[in-house]
């Protein structure tokens, strides 16, 4: 009898010790299960929070876009982008021709018919796109105020430290450019006669740019950045009055490209 005591008394500790093992992995599981739930919610949450902060991003980087090129176009599709310098009368279109680099020399960017005063424009060896290294637009000096005529204000200098950048539209993108230098330079074809492929040569140019050695020239000591190879320069180019071996060169680095709508 007391044998039997004995044994049925230990099975009875077997059994509850077992079933205290079983309640312990099944809280332990419990807890298990409850803390994956709560992180996967916060990586929910996370995800969300990125995917919001991310649309938000991108609506702050986007701007409107002044610029009705749908109607532009419907006049002349040649024209791709448009240019305005603050503190000049520089405001217009920019054209490229498909067949003749000098048209718009003496053509309108409207229409296209003839015009002495001709448009401001670029030539075929530059992209319409503006990442070339260098990009070269033209135009008229000296037709009364028009065309490119106002940018020999930057030949003084308080106008220069005044008027620091300039901006271009094209029909997708808003591109700033900080005003390194303004000077006087011979009637070189500047396009044609560096090869800005080459990096040295490019460095080179972008020296030159920001130390011109013409006694004309205004330059800026507070870029708030080093220019190098990476970065895209446009050169604005018009003629001086009466010195047919001289050009104006109003020089600026791309600062910032924002999408437009």
């Amino acid at each position: 009898m007391n044998n039997d005591n004995k044994s049925s008394g230990g099975r009875t500790r077997k059994i509850i010790v077992l079933l205290a093992v079983i309640l312990i992995v099944v809280g332990v599981g419990i807890m298990l299960f409850q803390a994956i739930s709560i992180q996967n919610a916060k990586n929910k949450d996370a995800e969300l929070t990125s995917s919001t902060t991310t649309q938000t991003s991108t609506e702050q980087a986007t701007v409107a876009n002044k610029i009705d090129f749908d109607s532009l176009k419907k006049k002349n599709k040649e024209i791709y982008a448009w240019i305005k310098v603050p503190g000049t009368k520089v405001n217009y279109p920019i054209v490229q021709s498909s067949t003749d680099d000098a048209f718009y020399l003496k053509h309108s960017a409207t229409d296209k018919s003839y015009s002495s005063s001709g448009a401001v424009y670029t030539q075929s060896m530059n992209k319409k796109d503006f990442t070339d290294r260098v990009t070269v637009i033209y135009g008229h000096n000296g037709y009364g105020d028009t065309y490119f005529t106002t940018l020999h204000r930057f030949e003084k200098q308080d106008f220069f430290e005044k008027h620091k950048k300039f901006v271009i539209y094209t029909a997708n993108e808003k591109l700033t450019y900080r005003i390194v230098s303004a000077f006087k330079y011979d009637d070189r074809h500047i396009m044609n006669s560096f090869d800005f492929h080459d990096d040295n040569i490019f460095k080179e140019f972008i020296e030159m740019v920001q130390n011109p050695t013409s006694s004309n020239k205004n330059v800026s000591n507070s870029l708030d950045k080093e220019i190098t190879i990476d970065d895209n320069i446009v050169v604005l180019s018009t003629c001086f009055t009466g010195q047919k071996s001289n050009r104006y060169l109003v020089c600026g680095v791309l600062v910032k490209n924002e999408k437009t709508n």
